[in-house]
């Protein structure tokens, strides 16, 4: 591969993982206040024992796990990125 095309690459795969970094980062903070609320609303659930706090609960555990879901998608385009980097580096590193 050309180098110039190489470096090129290179640099849009790193910007795009910071960004994905940077998304993760933001992603884990508002995952930790969710998680924050959920365990709220069991413990309200719990004492109250009316449908609506269940319901709420529910809700927000939904919410939770969703979220859980969205990170892990997020965590597999991380690895990807890294893998990709370090495959175009040890391609500049042989001279291809």
């Amino acid at each position: 591969m050309h180098r110039a095309l190489l470096e090129r690459r290179i640099r849009d795969v790193h910007s795009r993982l910071l960004r994905a970094r940077e998304e993760l980062a933001v992603l884990d903070e508002q995952l930790a206040v969710v998680v924050e609320s959920v365990d709220e609303a069991r413990v309200r659930s719990l004492v109250s024992e009316t449908p609506l706090a269940a319901h709420e609960h529910s809700e927000a555990a939904r919410h939770a796990d969703a979220m859980a879901k969205a990170r892990e998608a997020l965590v597999g385009t991380v690895t990807a990125l890294e893998k990709k980097q370090d495959e175009l580096l040890a391609d500049v590193a042989s001279g291809r």
